[in-house]
């Protein structure tokens, strides 16, 4: 199982980025996917997730709003487009497969992980 995490950078406060989540070696439309954070000296913080079958989707309050979480099963891709993005979303963004349906903020309720894109924001 593979996940390739994509799509991160320098972007001015305010501004916008939507990343990606390409994942292979899993049914991809039978598992839940998050994404999470890690800012450098803390510990890795839910962002936000999207089930699979009947879509749910849940955000941190902090992204609530701003983020938006979605897929493709055709193309086994989970994206997370960021909107009035602030300095404080500066972190590597991890992405995240479960095969579990139910609502998941926990990072040991997820079974893969991705390698994480870095995201800067700048003031």
């Amino acid at each position: 199982v593979q996940l390739q995490a994509s799509g991160g950078g320098l972007v001015q406060a305010g501004g916008s980025l939507r990343l990606s989540c390409t994942t292979s070696g899993l049914t991809f439309s039978m598992y839940s996917m998050g994404w999470f954070r890690q800012a450098p000296g803390k510990e890795r913080e839910f962002v936000a997730r999207i089930s699979w079958g009947v879509i749910n989707t849940d955000y941190a309050e902090s992204v609530k709003g701003r983020f938006t979480v979605s897929r493709n099963n055709a193309k086994n891709t989970v994206y997370l487009q960021m909107n009035s993005i602030k300095p404080e979303d500066t972190a590597v963004y991890y992405c995240a497969a479960r095969r579990g349906r139910t609502i998941a903020t926990m990072t040991k309720e997820y079974d893969y992980w991705g390698q994480g894109t870095q995201v800067t924001v700048s003031s």
